[in-house]
């Protein structure tokens, strides 16, 4: 038991360490969100509601 505290802690540790390494500057402001990535998201959207009515059709 006493293993799997001192590995959990060392885990913490690591992570605390290497997630603000991986940090970059924020984004520009006013950063536009073209006509692409809203038909991928309602493309993603319309699949995921045919996926939910196949799984409850059967």
């Amino acid at each position: 038991m006493k293993n799997i505290y001192i590995k959990s802690t060392l885990l913490i540790a690591a992570l605390m360490f290497v997630i603000p390494a991986l940090a970059q500057p924020g984004a520009p402001p006013a950063t536009p969100i073209d006509g692409g990535l809203s038909l991928l998201l309602a493309a993603g959207g319309i699949y995921g509601v045919k996926k939910l009515r196949d799984t409850y059709k059967n």
